[in-house]
């Protein structure tokens, strides 16, 4: 069963209602989110990024967003530029491109009083929320799910297309059995990209999740971004799961394990906005 309305995972739960919204990237695309808000506001807030070339509406994202919420966390998950119901054309974004609109989604929660203490982010979605929480002033805490400790790893699944991409510029691959673009600049900028030094410089409490059964992202990952961390730092093993945490249950233990965890590690502060928007310099 999924985890929906009426369902407890760690006893109290509060009832969430969800709201379809919109805000505008540095690009000027629109990019669709969905809002969980639980029934009293307890202050704390999450952003959820999902995916290489999923969307806000994968399962795990939707079930877990929805599952905080309803103990206590409003929760964004948003569809990067390209991908899912937001506009603008994917083979023009990059993973820097990828990190500025978290920042900018970061920021539009603000603006409703929701500054996120709380990133979460879901294989490539969990590579780019460890570069960019030193950009968002409200974060403490980094929750990860399959992620890459190398965000070029995913060049894998268009590997057969490299040659083209690197004669042509771009090439048309297949990526879970749908098309897309992928551009030379992508690639490029993939590599330009040192996950492991942006965690090691990181004073974030960072809890890691990853299945030793993923046949997509090794383990072996989350061991080495485990190893960059500071504490506190928590690694907890999905045995059993798959990458994109297809089961429900996998989907709500990993809620009830963040909501638990984040308690100890999120305080409510008025976080200092003066960085200045603009794109992410990797």
């Amino acid at each position: 069963m999924d985890v929906g309305p009426g369902t407890t995972i760690q006893g109290v739960i509060m009832s969430a209602k969800v709201e379809s919204v919109t805000f505008e990237s540095l690009q000027g695309h629109s990019l669709s989110a969905r809002l969980h808000l639980p029934e009293q506001s307890t202050g704390r807030a999450a952003l959820f990024a999902h995916c290489f070339t999923c969307s806000k509406d994968v399962p795990a994202a939707s079930r877990i967003s929805r599952a905080l919420a309803e103990h206590g966390f409003a929760v964004l998950r948003f569809d990067f530029t390209g991908l899912g119901h937001s506009e603008g054309d994917f083979s023009d974004t990059t993973f820097s491109s990828n990190i500025a609109e978290l920042e900018t989604a970061a920021r539009w929660l603000a603006g409703r009083d929701l500054s996120p203490q709380l990133l979460i982010g879901h294989s490539l979605g969990g590579a780019a929320v460890l570069a960019a929480a030193s950009r968002i002033p409200s974060v403490q805490a980094i929750t990860t799910l399959a992620a890459p400790g190398d965000p070029s790893h995913i060049t894998h699944m268009f590997a057969a297309q490299m040659q083209e991409i690197d004669s042509h510029g771009q090439a048309n691959v297949d990526i879970a059995g749908r098309p897309f673009t992928v551009k030379r600049e992508f690639v490029d900028d993939l590599e330009k990209h040192n996950i492991l030094a942006r965690v090691r410089e990181s004073d974030k409490a960072l809890l890691i999740f990853h299945s030793p059964d993923d046949a997509i992202v090794d383990i072996g990952h989350a061991r080495r971004i485990y190893e960059a961390a500071r504490h506190p730092k928590s690694f907890i093993s999905l045995a059993g799961a798959d990458h994109m945490l297809s089961n429900p249950a996998d989907a709500a233990y990993a809620a009830s394990v963040i909501e638990a965890w984040a308690q100890r590690y999120i305080t409510l502060n008025n976080p200092d906005w003066s960085l200045p928007a603009g794109d992410f310099d990797p």
